[in-house]
Formats: structure tokens, C-alpha cells, sequence
């Protein structure tokens, strides 16, 4: 059989992390079975769909690196591919006559009001709640074609048959079973004329030929009324793969804390498309050993369905934080410059930054949007013309930074004309007594010297120790680093001191004094 696999999103709001890893089980499975990967609108709900919750949804794909090989984007032998247009094009026609004839499906006239009753009484006497029938299940054609005549709405339920366990082998969860006499009739065609998933979705799995029907194990309560249409429709099922719900850390629903935000923010925060797809593929599936970086080819490599779990799958922020770090500090300096300038550059990363919020429950660090920005900018302006000390001052802080965001604070002070001063830092060093002092000598002597290599730089601190009686490097070395950085952390000071060049060492060092006190 070959292998044919769809992602089907209904585009009413932005792309999120469990959408996301369905479509890229769907890619993964695909391209380890040389099959085919179709991309499919489901956008029958007219009043909650969104254009450009479509577009987003196609952007954010490409740009984890999720391919399609047909779909509204690209076309292909099935098209089209929104189901709007599917019905305009009559497609679902020909199939719901079938279901109304064949007495598959039949009509049902119920009012609002009629089905609110019909709820109530269902709960007050503790009896299943949903449509079961009511009037309409087994009514006379007379009976219906008086209801039509007079013009009165209605839907079109499938007339799930009862008295029997139907059955579904599901690639995860192996067999499970229902009583049929518990399982409602769902509406197939909705009083507009629109189709609903129930019935859609199975007829264009049907049509496109799919063969493996990947999604969130929400959708195993209707799994029962998807299979009983496609059964007595006398078509071939698919297989069903319902993937295990996605829980934060703490093992409760995943939250905004844990990471539920929309796919584009990953990137906007600074996050790499293959990390991201790295982790995105360990929720809730395993290699089959201890590897957790795994390059995309490797992902295809090692999937296997037999690799899913049904138990819920973790999302861990820091795990993430982890693989992307691990990323970073791979690429070369050059290459890394080159992604930071494309990142900053890009509208998604400008638009989040100069709206961002900070939320205290979103889980991230405490940051300030408009600064973080204007350090990005700072850097991309550098990456653009300034490529060698460009590349010397993202190689100090790649060892340190988890996400491209963090490049931006963490390398300003190689790009500001003078640092931004901590105060705190400044609290704690620039009031000792030795350091005003300290301060002017040393500018003198670096500039005197014309230091250009690490060891230079450090033997000028360490004379004037020795000069002045210091027993230990730290009061010498702390307050320089701030005067230089403005902060009392980062990367070696030697080091540091090479890539900001003598001059620049002497001038900040003479500024800072006007900060003593």
C-alpha cells in the first residue's frame, strides 16, 4: 500500500506546538516510506476561518522545515484542496445522495429549542447525552417530505447502526472497542449546506487516497462515527494514528508557562528550525535509544510508528533551551552571523519584539522588548559591514547564549560607542576606594603599550596588582570588566579586551571614571 498521509488544519486562529507535531509525524512518516505528505484546509466553518491564519499556517510549515507535495499552495492530481471549494465544486454531492438513499444518513428538523429540551431531559435523568434519533431516525418519507415542503432547516445525521461493538485497530493504542448504542448521530451536512469533519474529512481521506490518518487523541471519541460511515460506504479504512495529548513539565494541561504560544514566536524568540523540529519529534516518540540530537535526515531515519506512546508527552522548555544552544554552538562564527543578520531582519522577528509584553506567565525570562530590539539591530548593523570583529564578538558569546534573541544583550557592549552600565555593577565596584585611580593608570598604560594580544592585556592588570600590593586579581579584574561592559559577567576578559581593541580598552576605561564615587 502506498503510503499517502495528510495534515488537514482548520486555519481559525495561529499554528501551535500539538498542530505542529502532527504535521511533522505526517512529513517524517511520509518520507520514510517514500510517500506522499498532502496539506488540506478543513475551512467548512466559514464564520471562524481566516485567510491569514492559512498563510501563517503554510509559513510557519516551511519554515520548520515541514515539505508538502500537494496541496492549495502547490496543486497536485486531488485538488483542490480547501474544502470550501471541494463543495462549490460538488464534489461531496454525488456522496451525501448515496448516504441519503442508501439510508446511510437521513434528515433531521429538530429546532434549537427541541435539541436544548432534548439535553436537559438527557441530563436530569443521567442518560447519555447526545442525538440518538429522536423523531427524525426513523421518520416516513411523508413525513419528511412534509418538513421539506414547508421549508423547515435541517441537518444530516448519520444513522449509526446499533446493537453491535464497533471496533477500531489503532497504530498506538492497539483495539478499541464501542458499544454502538452510545454513540450519537452526528451531523454529516449542517443546516447550511456546508459539510462537517465527520463527514468531509472521511469522504476527502477517502478521495486522496489517504492511508495513515495522523492526529491528537482527542479525536478518538469520534473515531466510532468515522469509521461506521466509512464502513457502511463499504470503503477501505485508513489507519489511524492518534497521537498522545502534549502536557507541561509538571504533567497538567501544557499552558502558556510550558510553551503554548504559536510556532512563529519560536522563531521570533531567536529558536532554530532544526532543533525546534528536534524536539518537537521527541514528545511523545522515542529513536529507540539515547539519542536526543538528531539531525532532520536522522529524524526520517528513525521514525517509526512503533516509536509513538500512548502516555502523554512532555513539553520541556529547557530541553529545548537545551537542543538549541547545543545548535549554536556548532555553527561556525561566519555562518552564525549570517543567520543572526537574516534573523533580525526578518518582519516576524522585528513585529514580535516591537509589540512584545513581557508576561509573567509565559515563562520567559524578564525582558525588555524595545531593548532587546534595538541590541539586535545594533548587531545586524554590524554583521553587515563589520564582518571580522563581528564575528570575533558572536564567537565570545556563542559558548553563552541559548537563543539568536540573546545575542543581541549579550554582545551590545561590543557595538554600543559607550556600554550600558548596569547599575548594580556599578553599585558594587565603582565605589572602592582604588578604582577611580586604578582606572585612569591602566588606561594610560594600555594605551602606552599598544596591547593587542590576550596575555598583553593581562600582564598590564597584573603589574599594576603587583604594584599596588593586591594579593588576589578579582578587585582589579571586576571593576575593568564593568568599566568595559558594563555588566560584572560574560566572557574572558582577556579575550574580551582583544576583540573591543587597545583603543577602545584605553577610552572606556578613562570614561568610567567620571562613574566613581
Amino acid at each position: 500500500m502506498s503510503v499517502r498521509v495528510r495534515f488537514a488544519p482548520s486555519p481559525t486562529g495561529y499554528l501551535h506546538v500539538g498542530a505542529l507535531r502532527t504535521a511533522l509525524f505526517d512529513e517524517l512518516f511520509a518520507r520514510k516510506n517514500n510517500g506522499k505528505n498532502i496539506l488540506r484546509i478543513e475551512d467548512t466553518d466559514r464564520a471562524r476561518y481566516n485567510a491569514e491564519s492559512e498563510q501563517e499556517f503554510i509559513e510557519s510549515l516551511k519554515w520548520v522545515g515541514i515539505d508538502f507535495d500537494e496541496g492549495p499552495h502547490l496543486g497536485g492530481p486531488f485538488a483542490p484542496y480547501r474544502q470550501s471549494e471541494r463543495k462549490e465544486f460538488g464534489i461531496y454531492a454525488p456522496i451525501l445522495k448515496r448516504v441519503l438513499e442508501e439510508g446511510i444518513g437521513y434528515k433531521a428538523f429538530d429546532t434549537p429549542e427541541e435539541l436544548d429540551e432534548m439535553r436537559l431531559t438527557q441530563q436530569i435523568n443521567k442518560q447519555p447525552t447526545g442525538y440518538f434519533g429522536g423523531e427524525w431516525r426513523d421518520a416516513s418519507p411523508e413525513k419528511v417530505a412534509e418538513a421539506e415542503s414547508e421549508g423547515r432547516p435541517y441537518v444530516v445525521r448519520l444513522k449509526v447502526q446499533r446493537g453491535k461493538r464497533i471496533v477500531i485497530d489503532d497504530a498506538i493504542r492497539g483495539r478499541i472497542e464501542w458499544d454502538s448504542n452510545l454513540v450519537d448521530d452526528p451531523v454529516l451536512i449542517k443546516a447550511d449546506g456546508m459539510p462537517t469533519y465527520h463527514f468531509a474529512a472521511i469522504v476527502d481521506d477517502h478521495l486522496m487516497q489517504i492511508s495513515h490518518v495522523f492526529r491528537g487523541e482527542e479525536w478518538v471519541s469520534s473515531a466510532p462515527k468515522h469509521v461506521e460511515l466509512i464502513d457502511q460506504l463499504g470503503w477501505e479504512r485508513p489507519m489511524f494514528v492518534h497521537c498522545p495529548v502534549i502536557v507541561g513539565k509538571t504533567g497538567k494541561k501544557l499552558s502558556k508557562r510550558d510553551g503554548a504560544t504559536r510556532v512563529l514566536d519560536y522563531m521570533a524568540k531567536g529558536y532554530l528550525a532544526n532543533p525546534l523540529k528536534n524536539f518537537i519529534a521527541l514528545i511523545g516518540w522515542s529513536p529507540g535509544d539515547n539519542r536526543e540530537e538528531l539531525s532532520p535526515q536522522e529524524l526520517i531515519d528513525s521514525f517509526d510508528i512503533k516509536g509513538l506512546q500512548a502516555s502523554p508527552g512532555k513539553f520541556d522548555i529547557d530541553k529545548l533551551n537545551w537542543l538549541n544552544g547545543s545548535a549554536i554552538r556548532q555553527m561556525s562564527a561566519t555562518d552564525l552571523r549570517k543567520v543572526l543578520l537574516e534573523y533580525v531582519e526578518s518582519p516576524v522577528t522585528q513585529g514580535y519584539w516591537q509589540t512584545y509584553e513581557y508576561d509573567p506567565e509565559s515563562g520567559d525570562p524578564a525582558v525588555d522588548g524595545d531593548r532587546t530590539l534595538e541590541t539586535l539591530n545594533l548587531l545586524a548593523e554590524a554583521a553587515k559591514s563589520r564582518h571580522d570583529y563581528c564575528d570575533a564578538a558572536i564567537g565570545l558569546e556563542q559558548e553563552r547564549v541559548q537563543r539568536l534573541a540573546d545575542f543581541g544583550e549579550a554582545c551590545s557592549f561590543f557595538f554600543e560607542d559607550t556600554p550600558t552600565m548596569h547599575p548594580d555593577a556599578v553599585k558594587k565596584w565603582f565605589g572602592q576606594p582604588h578604582v577611580k585611580n586604578m582606572l585612569h593608570e591602566l588606561s594610560q598604560e594600555v594605551a602606552s603599550r599598544s596591547c593587542s594580544k590576550p596575555e598583553e592585556f593581562e600582564a598590564v592588570l597584573r603589574n599594576w596588582q603587583t604594584s599596588n600590593g593586591f594579593e588576589k586579581l578579582g578587585p582589579i579584574v571586576h571593576p575593568v570588566r564593568v568599566a568595559l561592559t558594563g555588566r560584572t559577567f560574560g566572557p574572558g576578559l582577556w579575550e574580551l579586551m582583544e576583540v573591543l581593541g587597545n583603543e577602545k580598552v584605553a577610552k572606556r576605561l578613562e570614561l568610567a571614571r567620571s562613574l566613581c564615587f
